[in-house]
């Protein structure tokens, strides 16, 4: 039995669930009050500097805001894609939060940049532990979006412990269906045009195999064949980010730094399943989270993270709160989004700060 009721004013719904004997309830509706819609200021980091977490990779991070506040991780997308900064500072309340960011193995200002040796999920997950015992952070706050919201769920479910809370947008568990959507044959039916473009860089005997035909000339040494290929991989996920095309994300493509890093670790890590030990890893194993306070968003047309996830995972965590925007993509900039991140930051602000080292 589902009971609905939908307000097309709503700029977006709030779903909560219960269960009851064979049933299951659902109930969305209207956010009383719409609360904060936009960032906080941008501010500068009070500290910065790379951690050598393996003999070849070291890692960029940063900490901003209060050094004596509740520490929150922000986990980037791709993966690959690394931290873009200012913006992804100013989700926080930089008086309550001691915000800490950094570049995953391989992204954004870490090096070796865009290597793919010794690159792998569980070394992110070991990489987080690291940089935690390196902050003298005790516990914290996860935020992470698409890929961020894999890596989010992985570590907690590997260190429950050092969770306070979850905020995850754009949900992606990795499993062979989401990827095959993404990249394969799925997403091309709402977005055929742009699709034929990614294809094109593939020759037709290649096709039945687009993510090893991609992988294989991701790492070419040739950069005629390299290059080309990371754009083209790039723009087609750049392109899609929301309902219309926006050449905020675009740009983008334009850095062959950017594309490269994007690109090959991206293939490199959804060849390989997300390096995760079955398609079905993170929702065997999610009940360890049952006591994280937990805020699942998602656009309601979400094309590169599709609703079923977070429905699934929503499901998986009955005491989850599931926010679904219901005009938005995948993109932090769609109002309904950026203001469900922003106060469930806000929310979480309620949490007790324990004594910690920084």
């Amino acid at each position: 039995m589902r009971q609905v009721s939908h307000l097309v004013s709503s700029v977006f719904s709030r779903v909560s669930c219960s269960y009851k004997r064979d049933f299951y309830f659902v109930q969305i509706t209207m956010t009383e009050s719409v609360g904060r819609t936009e960032l906080f200021p941008d501010i500068e980091p009070y500290d910065s500097g790379f951690l050598q977490v393996s003999d070849l990779h070291s890692l960029y991070y940063e900490q901003s805001g209060n050094p004596k506040g509740l520490p929150v991780l922000f986990l980037h997308g791709g993966p690959g894609a690394g931290v873009v900064v200012p913006r992804e500072r100013c989700w926080f309340d930089p008086e309550y939060y001691r915000i800490i960011l950094f570049d995953q193995r391989g992204a954004g200002r870490s090096k070796p940049s865009a290597e793919l040796k010794d690159n792998t999920t569980w070394d992110l997950v070991s990489d987080i532990e690291k940089l935690r015992e390196k902050l003298g952070v005790e516990a914290w706050v996860l935020f992470g979006w698409s890929w961020g919201t894999t890596l989010t769920l992985v570590y907690a479910e590997s260190h429950p412990q050092r969770v306070k809370a979850i905020i995850v947008h754009g949900i992606f568990l990795c499993t062979k269906k989401e990827i095959d959507w993404l990249y394969v044959d799925g997403c091309s039916q709402i977005w055929p045009d742009l699709h034929e473009e990614y294809l094109k860089i593939i020759p037709l005997e290649e096709r039945k195999d687009l993510i090893k035909a991609y992988n294989k000339r991701l790492n070419s040494e040739d950069h005629n064949v390299s290059l080309p290929a990371a754009k083209a991989w790039s723009l087609w996920e750049l392109q899609i980010m929301r309902p219309q095309i926006d050449p905020f994300y675009v740009q983008f493509a334009d850095d062959v730094e950017f594309c490269l890093n994007f690109a090959r670790i991206e293939c490199h890590y959804f060849l390989n399943g997300g390096f995760l030990e079955s398609d079905s890893y993170i929702l065997d194993n999610v009940h360890k989270l049952k006591d994280i306070p937990t805020t699942i968003i998602n656009g309601r047309f979400d094309v590169i993270t599709p609703m079923e996830s977070a429905w699934k995972l929503h499901k998986s965590l009955p005491k989850s709160e599931l926010i679904v925007a219901p005009l938005d993509g995948h993109s932090e900039k769609d109002l309904g989004i950026l203001m469900a991140l922003l106060n469930a930051t806000e929310k979480y602000k309620t949490l007790p700060v324990e004594n910690q080292s920084c």
